[in-house]
């Protein structure tokens, strides 16, 4: 699966490793991705997201709907998580 945020979009970015004699090799940063589960009033039940530590955050402050319609007017959720 690929590592990509669910809710925010965040993916692998790519960048050097640079050596004391400045030598460079290319490397990735990856987002601190997690496996959460969230549940959903309005619904009833409950959905597993891979979600970054800042969604995380912003989920907290904002609720899981609200995120999760920013997300779905972005285009950026995938799953099929009707609202």
């Amino acid at each position: 699966m690929a590592r990509i945020c669910e809710v925010t979009g965040k993916k692998t970015q790519s960048g050097n490793n640079v050596s004391h004699a400045n030598n460079k090799t290319r490397r990735k940063f990856y987002p601190n991705l997690q496996k959460k589960r969230f549940f959903l009033e309005s619904k009833g039940e409950w959905i597993t997201l891979k979600v970054s530590t800042q969604a995380i955050r912003t989920i907290n402050k904002k609720g899981i709907e609200e995120v999760l319609k920013e997300a779905k007017a972005k285009g950026l959720l995938k799953k099929k998580v009707l609202l």
